[in-house]
């Protein structure tokens, strides 16, 4: 006989949902903490969604937290070292001031 270890998630006394994993497991209970968060949120919202409807969109922003903080930001390019040499290098023809300002011979 195998001994098999479950963890459940139980909310208000109603067995939610049944995993193998510890990880997963609390995982889960954190969004449904955040789903039930983002209910109360709507419940206040200038809007009116009766409790089903709201529960149901309180699930998906949980379900989808990552799609609420925008699009995310693309990796800069790496530049050729070659390009980026040459963009350093100033002309001969340029002289400095101490001031930090250009003049042109």
């Amino acid at each position: 006989m195998a001994v098999t270890i479950q963890y459940l998630v139980v909310r208000n006394g109603i067995e939610k949902m049944t995993f193998t994993n510890k990880k997963e497991a609390d995982a889960y209970d954190r969004l449904l903490d955040l789903a039930e968060h983002l209910d109360e949120v709507l419940a206040d919202a200038p809007i009116s969604l009766n409790e089903a409807d709201r529960e149901v969109l309180a699930l998906y922003l949980a379900q989808n937290q990552d799609l609420l903080s925008g699009p995310k930001k693309k990796p800069a390019k790496k530049t050729d070292k070659k390009a980026a040499d040459k963009a350093t290098d100033a002309p001969a023809d340029v002289a400095t001031d101490s001031d930090d300002t250009q003049a042109v011979a």
